[in-house]
């Protein structure tokens, strides 16, 4: 038996995929504070599906993937391990001044301190100086370092950070702090910014430095949770854990910089989409993940999709690599509230899973963009996850006048079309951004709509956002768990080491050498065969006099003087894909900052006959009253379940799923692809 898992942790439900010898199973659970416990449910839920006892299951487990809200949960609530971070002397406000504390919005009379990760009595400064050029003028002691940790551990620090100025050109003082760690405190979490991010900016690198340290307590006690309950239960394959920059490491990869697994989860839905993308022929995808808190929105171009080399997390700029999601707080979880200007609002609050929408009778009484389509009858109280779920319409219907009709002046229905409608055109903006605002026709994508949620609102976000096509993927509900499975394994190695085009070819190559020595040693310990092993050089490159760069990939193998000019012209080419056509200073000289090799191991992953009985299931019809949320029309549409058995029908209809319930407005057409996914056609407005 071959057996494979994938697991994403959300905020109000864990999804669950199995592939046992090529037939799908799936299930969800809702999620727990633990995590841990949210986790093994689900697993359970799989495990009765496919029909196996529980000791049988976790034996036969051959590959085990996961994508957890760990790291993203720290660090969007700011709880955080109580962190110390060691800096070089004069340095300490690093992390105070920032970027001049400056919101988005670039407004001059609005100076919004950055979140605070360090409290600044435990940042302390060692007597230490290395230079630009990374020759040592001030040499750091043992007593040095002694006086430095005490003074944080003194202030109540359980991790520690350290960040010294041009570490990265020579990281031998960080050594030294971390070699006196490994001595005196072995038991002491702590990251060093020469190891985790070797990169110039010190900004960027202390943050991400102290963002690393202060998960990790966290993640540690978490994974030996639930590494402690996975092998009670007979799990014998080791866990994989998606990480930012859309490729799987180990735990105990992961481990060791655990920052790298800030929205694990959403890059597997990424991943799903990509592959969906190319079954189907579209080449420009856009994917809108709508869960129980949010919505993550990303682009998929030409069959890649696009990594951001300084990924802004939780508010803050950072140095790492990470795949381009926009995220709008706005999910199946949200709350509906009225603020001070009696203005409707939906989100960035959440219910969660518990207490969870008023509809669910947990003692939630505040209302949620699920109870407003309840009220409208969209979904079936009596089918929710399949039946499982009891929903109580008369709780959602009183939420919802209590706290949006008779504030605002409304009826019932009113409050929850006006929720409706507030929250696909929240949603919609997150497509714009990565669309219109960087000169994209979104008339030329086609949308993946996945999530528990957004069969319900994908017709109508796409329709706001200028979008004519929807695909809603069958196990749309635990999308990002399939596609978690369908990852590669990926490790990052870069560092800044400067040139220029006059400086031989030979010296970059060395340093581009020296990284693939670093990432063959990855291959050999994560135990990655030979042909399933991919190296591609990178390089963050500017003109000479701009502050920030562009990605650019470098042909395979050595790098000469002959490739100088193709080099050049490939870095022309992506800076204006990315600023537009004219927009390169050709004639400016090439910086180039940061060498990159991005190491990928291909992942063996079973192949599914996809939904291969959709065709063939029994059609069951039915019909119920609906108020369209776009027309404010009360009306009764059909209701499909068993959509397989029809093949192709026109809106305004709904098809339910156990998991998942797809709106299909008037003016619109459903069919089956191939793959037994839901293709939506969309009237031209």
């Amino acid at each position: 038996m071959t057996l494979h898992v994938g697991i994403d942790v959300g905020g109000t439900f864990t999804d669950a995929v199995a592939v046992v010898d090529g037939r799908a199973v799936r299930g969800k659970a809702f999620s727990t504070k633990d995590v841990t416990t949210g986790i093994l449910d689900a697993l359970a839920v799989l495990q009765e599906r496919a029909g196996l006892a529980e000791d049988a299951f976790f034996a036969a487990v051959d590959r085990f993937v996961l994508g957890n809200t760990i790291v993203t949960n720290a660090v969007d609530e700011q709880k955080y391990a109580p962190v110390g971070l060691l800096t070089t002397q004069g340095f300490r406000d690093t992390l105070r001044i920032a970027r001049s504390a400056r919101t988005d919005e670039r407004d001059p009379h609005r100076m919004a301190a950055p979140p605070d990760i360090v409290e600044r009595r435990r940042i302390v400064e060692v007597t230490e100086r290395i230079d630009a050029r990374g020759e040592v003028l001030v040499p750091i002691t043992d007593a040095g370092i002694a006086a430095a940790v005490d003074a944080a551990l003194a202030q109540g620090a359980e991790s520690l950070a350290v960040c010294l100025l041009w570490s990265f050109r020579n990281p031998a003082h960080e050594k030294a702090v971390g070699q006196y760690l490994d001595k005196h405190r072995p038991d002491l979490p702590y990251t060093l910014s020469s190891t985790l991010t070797p990169v110039y900016r010190e900004y960027e690198r202390m943050v991400t430095t102290a963002l690393d340290a202060a998960v990790k307590p966290l993640v540690a006690s978490h994974f030996d949770h639930l590494a402690r309950e996975l092998r009670r239960r007979g799990l014998r394959t080791r866990v994989q854990i998606m990480q930012v920059h859309g490729g799987f490491l180990s735990v105990e990869e992961t481990g060791k910089a655990p920052i790298s697994m800030f929205n694990s989860g959403p890059v597997g839905g990424v991943t799903g989409a990509r592959l969906l993308g190319k079954r189907l022929g579209r080449r420009r995808v856009l994917t809108a993940d709508m869960g129980g808190t949010s919505l993550d929105a990303a682009a998929i171009l030409d069959d890649e999709f696009r990594l951001l080399p300084r990924a802004e997390i939780g508010g803050l700029p950072t140095s790492l690599t990470a795949v381009d999601i926009e995220t709008i707080g706005a999910g199946g979880g949200s709350l509906a509230w009225v603020d001070g200007r009696n203005l409707l609002r939906v989100g960035p609050h959440s219910a969660g899973s518990r207490p969870g929408p008023a509809c669910y009778g947990k003692g939630g009484a505040r209302p949620a963009v699920t109870d407003a389509a309840l009220v409208l009858g969209l979904i079936n109280p009596e089918y929710y996850l399949g039946g499982t779920v009891p929903l109580y319409p008369d709780l959602a219907r009183q939420a919802l006048r209590t706290h949006v009709a008779e504030p605002l002046g409304l009826t019932g229905d009113e409050a929850a079309q006006g929720v409706y409608r507030l929250a696909a055109s929240q949603m919609s903006n997150a497509l714009r951004k990565i669309t219109v605002n960087r000169g994209h026709d979104p008339r030329e994508f086609t949308l993946v709509g996945f999530g528990g949620a957004c069969g319900l609102f994908a017709a109508a976000i796409a329709a706001e956002a200028g979008v004519r096509e929807v695909v809603v993927p069958r196990n749309a509900a635990v999308f990002s768990a399939y596609g978690l499975m369908h990852a590669d394994s990926v490790f990052s190695a870069v560092r800044t080491s400067p040139w220029t085009m006059d400086q031989p070819a030979a010296a970059l190559d060395r340093e581009f050498t020296a990284l693939e020595e670093r990432a063959e040693a990855w291959f050999e310990a994560e135990g990655i065969e030979e042909d399933r092993r991919e190296l591609y050089r990178e390089a963050d490159m500017k003109f000479v006099g701009q502050i920030f760069e562009v990605t650019t990939r470098l042909p395979a193998g050595t790098f000469g003087e002959a490739d100088k000019e193709a080099l050049r012209a490939r870095f022309v080419a992506d800076y204006e894909e990315e600023f537009g056509d004219g927009t390169a200073w050709s004639e400016a000289e090439i910086l180039l900052v940061n060498t990159r090799v991005r190491a990928v191991g291909r992942s063996e992953v079973q192949t599914t006959a996809g939904d291969a009985a959709a065709g063939e299931e029994r059609h069951v019809p039915g019909r119920r009253e609906v108020l369209d949320p776009l027309t404010g029309e009360r009306l009764e549409v059909d209701v499909h379940r068993g959509f397989g058995g029809l093949g192709r029908a026109s809106g305004p209809c709904l098809l339910e799923e156990p998991d998942t319930t797809v709106y299909v407005p008037g003016g619109a057409s459903v069919e089956l692809t191939d793959g037994g996914d839901f293709l939506l056609r969309l009237a031209d407005r």
